[in-house]
């Protein structure tokens, strides 16, 4: 039913700055950029795995006054994820019967100015009363889907996991396991980190969902989606060029992951915690 998450939205208050950004931060161009008639701008970065979509408000059409609230309520960040399928009515009726409360299946149509093709797709989005407040959409491509390009070894080539922050983990295990279908790779609790992390696959990469042990927030409260660590091939070179780039990068540290060395970038992300990996090919 889901094959992968096909992309993230990132929502910010301008295109152009924000494009900037992440063109310097992941060391590629976007692959697409577009304008819609009812008010967004945005700007598409195609990596191997998934795809973060940059969106903002563009004129004063209804989509750019509601993210112009979205920005003022909560400010810039990581506001919704796309899962893709390859058949969207199956989808639509398996997500029905299993209580998400999908809305109705909706054309797009999207036709970048960077190269003058245009893209075609269908989507519903889920409820998001069913989804813990996450803005969930399902996704199946029919004409133009990007393709991801190669990347120098500095640059991002993927993403290695997205972290979802959650009070209530069974819900989370429902929600992202049984009703979804991903696949449930890890439910550990680590005391020494004060947390239990689930972890599930789809689409060669890995959902981190965390519950922070000892806090008492409400159970019943909104999941967020949290933060995302890039993978490159050349962590070295990534931070190095990072650092002439102007962003404040820590020193490169062993990861939790055994063979795996990351750095953290701790400015100029667009409120989204953002780490860097590379694994030990041996």
């Amino acid at each position: 039913m889901i094959t992968g998450l096909d992309h993230i939205v990132l929502v910010c208050p301008e295109i152009a700055s924000g494009t900037a950004v992440y063109s310097a931060l992941l060391g590629r161009a976007p692959d697409w950029e577009s304008v819609s008639e009812d008010g967004a701008a945005t700007a598409i970065f195609r990596v191997n795995n998934t795809a973060l979509e940059l969106m903002a408000p563009h004129g004063d059409g209804p989509l750019a006054q509601r993210l112009g609230i979205i920005i003022s309520d909560d400010g810039p960040g990581l506001k919704s994820l796309a899962f893709r399928t390859g058949d969207i009515e199956h989808a639509h009726h398996r997500l029905t019967r299993r209580g998400l409360k999908p809305h109705e299946i909706m054309p797009g149509e999207s036709t970048s100015e960077i190269m003058g093709k245009t893209r075609n797709w269908r989507r519903f989005r889920c409820s998001d009363e069913e989804t813990a407040g996450i803005r969930s959409f399902i996704i199946e491509h029919q004409t133009g889907e990007l393709a991801p390009l190669d990347a120098p070894d500095d640059a991002v080539s993927g993403l290695d996991h997205i972290v979802i922050n959650t009070p209530n983990p069974d819900r989370a295990a429902a929600l992202y396991g049984a009703r979804l279908g991903l696949d449930l790779a890890l439910d550990r609790t680590a005391p020494e980190w004060k947390t239990r992390f689930l972890f599930f696959r789809t689409g060669g990469l890995t959902f981190e969902v965390i519950n922070r042990l000892g806090e008492t927030p409400d159970p019943t409260g909104p999941d967020s989606i949290w933060g995302l660590t890039w993978e490159v091939a050349d962590l070295a070179a990534a931070h190095e060029r990072l650092l002439d780039a102007g962003f404040d990068v820590s020193e490169q540290r062993k990861g939790r992951k055994p063979g795996s060395t990351v750095f953290t970038i701790r400015n100029g992300t667009l409120n989204v915690p953002t780490l860097f990996i590379s694994h030990d090919p041996h």
